[in-house]
């Protein structure tokens, strides 16, 4: 059941007013699609928090009541502010209920891969979000992936991930979603070079004169 969002119609357009809006805590923002006219809004920055602070998140299915309409929507750009992070715009897409809509949702990992562990493997996902093609009533709000049987070699692929009925990925069936790090560290034995034969005698030779030779310094010139 979608979510009711209370919206305010008849804003005043220009950065000076959507600077004063963002400052009394109203969120500019447009609604459009299905071949509507794109209507400029404002949101309550605590009920849109508070909409969105369901399982779904940012992709939970909206109500907006836009003046005397109402209109299923879903967030489709969440605009936040480069230092401060806070949302300064948000873009509403109107959608159909029982049409086909594509929307990215966020992957989780579940389970123990023990194999992995004892190996000194790590277990990673390689996205953050799968993209998903479904009506509004079946976008889930995650993607579970199991990892528990997988092993030091072993790699998930898009195909590979079983989704809910009426859910179907889109993509490279081929993308690999979830791998194996290594991050045991093999210990090499310190190679030891071996001491050439008859090295050490060159150098003692080298260092201490021969018997009866006189010292280098004591050596008469040749008349």
């Amino acid at each position: 059941m979608p979510t009711s969002l209370k919206t305010k119609i008849g804003r005043t357009i220009g950065s000076a007013e959507s600077r004063r809006l963002v400052l009394a805590d109203q969120i500019p923002a447009v609604v459009y699609g299905h071949g509507m006219t794109p209507v400029k809004i404002t949101v309550d920055r605590r009920d849109l928090r508070l909409a969105l602070a369901g399982p779904a998140g940012a992709n939970t299915i909206l109500e907006l009541e836009v003046g005397d309409a109402k209109y299923p929507a879903i967030v489709k750009e969440l605009q936040r502010d480069p230092v401060k992070r806070v949302v300064r715009h948000v873009d509403f897409m109107q959608i159909s209920l029982t049409e086909l809509i594509t929307m990215d949702i966020p992957v989780h990992l579940k389970g123990t891969a023990k194999a992995v562990l004892a190996d000194g493997g790590l277990v990673d996902a390689t996205v953050n979000t799968i993209q998903v093609r479904a009506t509004a009533a079946n976008i889930p709000n995650e993607i579970l992936i199991d990892v528990t049987d997988m092993g030091m070699e072993d790699v998930i692929h898009l195909s590979e991930i079983q989704l809910p009925a009426g859910v179907t990925a889109v993509g490279d069936p081929d993308l690999v979603v979830v791998t194996v790090l290594t991050t045991k560290i093999e210990e090499v034995a310190p190679v030891v070079a071996a001491a050439v034969e008859g090295e050490a005698g060159a150098a003692a030779d080298g260092a201490t004169p021969a018997a009866g030779a006189a010292p280098a310094g004591d050596a008469k010139p040749t008349a």
